[in-house]
């Protein structure tokens, strides 16, 4: 089957699956939120699912050892929709720190809203790093560990973004360690690309970073030479 076959099946599975799917997440409200994620990140999973049955896209994970037993902050390279999916089945329970626009968007937004996620107006400045604060801290509290795409964006492979200090800046002021994640899922997966490519994606995992007696600056530096020098190992073609 071309690739293109490949992708206009798996395009056509995706609009027939998640419509259905997110009647059963709207089903779950009045459920715990931990239940609630359990339920709702199985559409993660089944898409994933699809995805190594219909586009030949695998994965692999290194450094899973790594993860901490208490809730942390996962600072990640953002490239694709496919991390944000694939997460959740690498991942323990996990929320993210979004663009609050996301949750408007029919089906897909309405069951990522009911995953607790973090929604934030990012045009708000201090006004939104202080919800961030206040969420994250309840949302540790609760069990749930923290995804944040530190660049802000998909960054196509080869290119880097502006690390910003948000993700490292709510670990310290909580205490939680983080745990920096290299991937090459955009080889294979491109921003907004209706084609996708089959393959293997690599998800390295790092030691967790304690952020006891470092600035929020230092921090972010240390995540970034982390994650950027793993790239340059993963997407060397680009």
């Amino acid at each position: 089957m071309t690739v293109f076959l490949r992708s206009l099946v798996f395009a056509t599975l995706l609009v027939l699956v998640t419509p259905p799917y997110a009647l059963i997440a709207l089903a779950t409200f009045p459920l715990s939120r931990l239940a609630r994620y359990r339920i709702i990140s199985g559409w993660s999973r089944l898409v994933i699912a699809m995805a190594r049955t219909v586009l030949g896209i695998r994965y692999r994970v290194e450094g899973l050892e790594h993860l901490p037993k208490e809730p942390a902050i996962i600072l990640a390279k953002h490239q694709s929709a496919w991390e944000t999916l694939a997460f959740q089945a690498i991942f323990p329970p996990h929320v993210l720190v979004l663009k609050r626009s996301l949750l408007w968007i029919p089906f897909f937004g309405w069951g990522l809203a009911l995953m607790s996620p973090i929604a934030i107006d990012r045009g708000k400045g201090a006004r939104a790093l202080k919800r961030m604060a206040v969420k994250g801290a309840e949302r540790l509290a609760q069990g749930f560990s923290i995804a944040i795409f530190p660049e802000g964006t998909r960054m196509p492979p080869g290119t880097r973004g502006t690390y910003h200090p948000g993700g490292a800046w709510l670990a310290v002021r909580t205490g939680a360690p983080v745990v920096p994640v290299a991937h090459n899922a955009g080889l294979l997966w491109g921003k907004n690309a209706f084609l996708k490519r089959p393959g293997e994606v690599t998800v390295v995992v790092g030691e967790p970073l304690r952020p006891a007696g470092v600035t929020p600056e230092a921090l972010n530096r240390q995540v970034e030479h982390w994650i950027e020098s793993r790239m340059e190992t993963l997407c060397p073609a680009a």
